[in-house]
Parts: structure tokens; sequence; C-alpha cells
């Protein structure tokens, strides 16, 4: 499995290789091989420089480096643009927040990839969304992720499908015990941004067009959204205190037993389960009328532009995003894998009971804007929704959500 790969890769990466991209694409795999430089977030859980030593004994010529940048995105983000607008070639390989492939590809940072090098078809197609932009493949999805409602199963014998459902038993248990009732990540950033976009698309809205070129808020349904939060803070079910929470503050708010409720990414299980056991259950989130719908996360990896060995980072992308290594990913990595039948596998269920609602989720969940302005556009989102809920939460919802649209489209017009 780790020897290079067969001639015909070799005679495709070519072919590859003679190909420009347009669209602000850059050429594609005009890079030989050699040496190769792996960027990405920070490996909190020590499992990623066993699969490169694998990858680097197999190809001693071709050895891969681990770059480990900050943990937070907007950082990670930072040090790669800052990189790439110099067009150094000191990284080859991107690990990529799956909201960032329309803006490095406009950019011409990353180059487009050739669809049949990669089994795209056996992996989640949602995760494969996210990677491609203007009909082209511009990264491989490395991990996926959906939010998901994590419950107390002593509290709650059946959990809420709906938001008046979550409401009625977050107040219900607010009322007979000495717990909070839910929270998610309502801090003014990214996570604010996430959840504000999943309750709008839960409740049937959503934030531009598909093609990322119009602005398709309506402002009555983000408005209801918006009365909703603000309903839960009033009445207090929604505690004050998640005004400060990013995801760490919600995992260790509901594992520590302070919380009936919490929206969370699928790596809040396994502590949740150390601490609670059973009592630890996960749903999709809740929506308007029925079963919602959570934004999808996750890494997509892709190859820089400027690399010089852009024919080694394509050969190494197909290795580690191979079945054997997803596997890795999820029971060394504890990040949700990108493989479609890894969540049918029983031995996997036993192990991780969350797989088959997290698979659900996962196929239910929509992406954030593919927009190369993402980032102005979360960061109005985040300051508008803020506002609202900001003490004494009488802010207008209606006010809020007209003066967001107007905001978006200017952003929109401009790019």
């Amino acid at each position: 499995m780790l020897r290079s790969v067969p001639l015909v890769l070799a005679v495709l990466l070519a072919a590859g290789c003679a190909g420009t991209g347009d669209e602000g694409g850059g050429e594609t795999g005009t890079g030989g091989t050699g040496p190769i430089t792996f960027a990405t977030g920070r490996d909190t859980t020590a499992y990623l420089q066993p699969l490169l030593d694998r990858w680097n004994e197999a190809h001693p010529a071709e050895k891969v480096t681990l770059l480990e940048l900050p943990e937070a995105a907007d950082e990670q983000r930072a040090q790669m643009v800052a990189n790439l607008q110099a067009r150094s070639s000191r990284y080859d390989v991107l690990g990529l927040d799956v909201v960032w492939t329309a803006e490095f590809a406009d950019n011409g940072w990353i180059i487009p990839l050739e669809r049949g090098l990669f089994p795209l078809d056996r992996f989640l197609p949602t995760a494969v969304e996210t990677a491609v932009y203007k009909d082209k493949l511009w990264a491989v999805p490395y991990t996926t992720n959906a939010g998901l409602l994590y419950y107390r199963t002593d509290l709650v014998k059946k959990p809420p499908r709906t938001w008046a459902e979550l409401r009625e038993h977050a107040q219900e248990v607010r009322k007979k015990l000495d717990i909070e009732g839910y929270a998610g990540q309502f801090l003014a950033y990214e996570g604010l941004t996430v959840n504000f976009i999943e309750a709008l698309q839960s409740a049937g809205g959503q934030i531009v067009s598909p093609d990322g070129t119009k602005v398709a808020l309506d402002p009555a349904k983000a408005s209801t959204t918006l009365k909703f939060l603000q309903r839960g803070l009033r009445e207090g079910w929604i505690p004050k205190e998640s005004l400060t929470y990013k995801e760490e503050e919600t995992r260790l708010a509901f594992q520590d037993g302070r919380l009936a409720f919490a929206r969370n990414w699928p790596h809040a299980y396994g502590p949740a389960r150390a601490k609670l056991g059973s009592k630890v259950g996960v749903t999709r989130l809740p929506g308007l009328d029925g079963p919602g719908s959570s934004t999808l996360g996750g890494t997509n990896l892709a190859v820089s532009a400027s690399s010089k060995h852009q024919q080694t980072a394509q050969e190494f992308i197909r290795y580690f995003t191979g079945l054997d290594n997803e596997r890795r990913v999820l029971t060394e990595g504890s990040f949700p894998p990108v493989w479609t039948e890894l969540y049918d596998d029983p031995e996997l269920i036993r192990r991780y009971p969350y797989l088959p609602v997290l698979k659900e989720s996962i196929l239910a969940a929509k992406l954030r804007p593919a927009s190369a302005t993402y980032n102005q556009l979360s960061l109005v989102i985040a300051s508008s929704v803020a506002k609202a809920l900001s003490p004494p939460y009488d802010e207008s919802a209606d006010d809020v959500a007209d003066s967001m649209r107007s905001e978006l489209e200017e952003i929109i017009r401009t790019q």
C-alpha cells in the first residue's frame, strides 16, 4: 500500500502537470517529486506523526515534514495566507478548513486536482462538496464534522426534535433540578456564525445562493431564529454564561453536569462519556418544525500552487486519505472520517455508538457560504447576532435581520 503509485497514476499526474487551471486556479501539478511539508493545525491527539512515519519509511526520497500551525482556525489561515501571498514554496500540502476552498482557489493559492485520482465515490457526498468550487476539485476531504445535540439520558426520556420541545424539556429540567437548560457557542466568533446558520437553515432559511453570488437571507426567517434565541436567554433556559462560550466551555459545562442539553461537535463525545457514562445521548440538532440541519465542518487537503513538488504532494494526499488511514483518523485521532463505509462498520459502531447519528447529521448538513469573501460574511453575521443576543435582549430582531441582509449584500456586491 505504501509503495509508489503505479505507472498509470504517474501518467495521470503527468497529464495533470501539462494542463492549466483557470478562474484563479494556477497551473495543475507543475512541480515534480521530492521532499514535502504538510502544514496543518496543531495535532492535539499526537496521531499524525506515526502516519507520516509510515509514508517516510516507504518514500525515503520524498519524505514529508509536519509543520504544525496554531490550533485556532483564524490563526492557521493568517499564517497560510501570508505564506501563499508571498509565493513561498515552504508549504506543499495544506490542511484547509472546509470554508476556505473558494477563497484559496480564487486567489490562485492552490491547484485544481484530477478527480479520477481519488476514490471520491466512496466518500460522504457532503464532504466532497466542500472541496468543489466552480465545478473543479480543489482539495481532497480528510476529516468531516457536523454539529450534534448532546443530552442527558437520565433527565430526558426522549430527545427533542423541535425548538419547542427543546424549550419545554430545558425549562422542566431547570425547574426541577439545579441544572441549566441549553447552550451552544454564543461568543462573537466563528462559532456564533455557525450556531446561527444552523438555526437559520433549520428554520428553512439560508445566507447566500448556492453559487455564492447573491444574498438569499430571508429577513423574516432570520428574525424568527433570533427571536427564538432571545427568548431562551430572556426566559433563562439558555444561560447568560453561554454568551461567553466557545466549544471548550460548552463541552466542560455539559460533561461537568451543569447542562441538560448542549450543541457541540463530535469531539466532545469521548470526554462526556468518560465523565457521565451512559447518561450521555446524542441526536440531530432540533429545528423549527422537525429535525434540524448542521453546518458542515472538517479539513480538506490541498496542494500549494507554489509547491516545487506537486506530484509528490498529490501522491501523499492519496495515501493520507486512504481507507486504512481514515480508520486511524477516527480510532487514534478522534476525528470523523470521510469514508462512508466506516460509519457502517459494526466493530466501529460498538466502539463509537454515536456513529449512525453522526452519519445522518453529516448527510443532512449544509455547507457554509461558498464565497471568496466568507470571512467578511462571517464577521457580519457574528457581530449582528451578538448585538441581538446582548442583554437585556431587547434589540429588535426584525431590525437586526434587515441590517444583516443589507451588510451582506454590500459585501457580495463589492467582491
